[in-house]
């Protein structure tokens, strides 16, 4: 029996594709995904240089222990980092933004957004009142967060109901590879209702996300919401760092009474000088920049370099874990360390001892050859003249042990967190929260440094690890 009519003509309806050609030429389409996911980057940014996290930032990531021992305690120079990796972060939405303002129908007397934006990074604001407004008012960039953060959720909801309804459609398509021939209907009904009942509801669901979300506004609408966003994020950069960071453009900021406002202004002179300590490997240069009141406002060498090597001054040194491309090794190595720890606090005896040496071979097997031979050298002294069976001794390994992982364990599970908000896993597309920062990862840390504290941490654990056994067995044979 041949397949029904009407159930074909339905199927053609709902799996053969929307009718939203048409409007392909004004709307944002397929490409809402990618300009979602650049307002989440805007959304974090935003977030990133609120008061509370700047505040963060300053009197805890960056005088951590951690930091301050293995990458640097200058200051200026931890500050000139993070405003490195802020910049290159902000550079990238502005290039997204850049390529969805050129399909926006605009007239010819109104400049780009990347001519705007390049000007306003080379100290030349003119265009800016033309394109926006000589002042940022951060009541009204709150309200474009805001309007950001609803299409960034709708965004993401319609990304995950085409995902469904893709798997729908694979069913179905399975259904049909199960016959070579005719179909009975009966079988055809049972089988396929389900699926074409799913389908129908996920199809109604898209096409009200599509209105909801960016898939259906204009190209217009998209960049003036996001355009006006990336140049507050620039002056609020410029803001917070422009005394530590040469090369911004000066900004000048008011405080009313129920909000801020920021605007692009040159001054007179301005003069940095860092400080030159460090317990860490990172190089670091002595820098004084003048700036005077003309227009570009910095017109020097010494500035265009500045602006330049926002990606090269996030280059780890080659004496650096992340120079020899160690640092995710390492942060697992870390890690894994801190689990064994927190298994003899927490398990049973054998479990305990079973789950402990899976880790062991799993940590012994990611180190690398040097640190190996370190470990082994270091454990064979101990081992030379072990003396009685005192549990004292393990105890005061442990406390060691947990004396640095107080400080190394951050920095290594920063690392796995800097790493995993920065893959290509679709999940983190959509997400608006603040990322972790380079300078609190392993990154910068000194080599030598590191795996020195590595080497104490897999010593300390074994020696316990190993008083543990030796008890084990003396109470067994007694």
């Amino acid at each position: 029996m041949g397949v029904p009519k009407a159930w074909l003509s339905e199927l053609r309806a709902l799996v053969g594709g929307g009718s939203d050609g048409a409007m392909q030429d004004e709307v944002v389409g397929i490409l809402a995904y990618e300009a979602a996911a650049t307002m989440a980057r805007l959304v974090s940014l935003h977030k990133a240089l609120s008061e509370p996290e700047i505040l963060r930032l300053r009197s805890d990531i960056m005088r951590s222990q951690g930091v301050s021992y293995l990458n640097s305690t200058d200051q200026p120079f931890l500050l000139r980092l993070a405003c490195a990796e802020l910049m290159t972060d902000l550079d990238r939405a502005a290039s997204v933004i850049s390529r969805l303002d050129k399909k926006r129908q605009t007239p010819a007397q109104v400049k780009r957004f990347n001519r705007v934006y390049t000007d306003l990074k080379a100290g030349n604001s003119a265009d800016l009142e033309q394109y926006f407004g000589s002042w940022f008012s951060k009541k009204e960039v709150e309200k474009k967060v805001r309007k950001m953060e609803k299409f960034i959720v709708a965004t993401s909801k319609l990304c995950t109901e085409m995902d469904a309804l893709e798997v729908s459609r694979q069913k179905l398509n399975k259904q049909w590879t199960r016959y070579s021939g005719p179909i009975p209907a009966q079988k055809l009904t049972d089988t396929t209702n389900e699926i074409l009942t799913d389908i129908k509801s996920q199809h109604q669901k898209i096409h009200k996300l599509k209105d909801e979300s960016l898939w259906n506004q204009t190209f217009e609408k998209v960049v003036k919401i996001m355009a006006p966003s990336a140049f507050f994020i620039f002056a609020r950069i410029c803001a917070v760092f422009g005394p530590f960071v040469p090369g911004l453009p000066p900004v000048v900021t008011l405080d009313g009474k129920n909000h801020q406002s920021i605007c692009f202004a040159p001054v007179s002179k301005l003069r940095v000088h860092p400080r030159l300590s460090s317990s860490g490997p990172m190089e670091k240069k002595q820098v004084e920049v003048a700036i005077r009141n003309s227009c570009p406002i910095f017109g020097s060498k010494d500035r265009e370099e500045a602006q330049g090597n926002w990606r090269k001054d996030l280059e780890a040194p080659v004496n650096s874990v992340g120079g020899s491309s160690m640092a995710l090794r390492y942060a697992d190595v870390i890690v894994s360390a801190e689990k064994i720890l927190v298994m003899k606090s927490t398990m049973e005896e054998k479990e305990r001892r079973r789950g402990e040496n899976a880790v062991r071979h799993e940590v012994y097997e990611m180190l690398p050859m040097r640190l190996r031979e370190a470990v082994r050298k270091k454990l064979r002294e101990c081992w030379r003249d072990p003396g009685p069976l005192d549990g004292c001794l393990a105890d005061g390994w442990k406390e060691a042990v947990e004396r640095i992982l107080r400080w190394l364990g951050p920095m290594a599970h920063d690392t796995l967190r800097w790493q995993a908000e920065r893959n290509m896993d679709r999940r983190r597309w959509f997400d608006p929260q603040p990322k972790a920062f380079l300078l609190q990862t392993l990154h910068f840390s000194d080599m030598e440094k590191t795996e020195a504290a590595i080497v104490e941490v897999l010593v300390g654990l074994s020696c316990v690890c190993w008083y543990e056994e030796r008890r084990y067995g003396s109470l067994r044979l007694s």
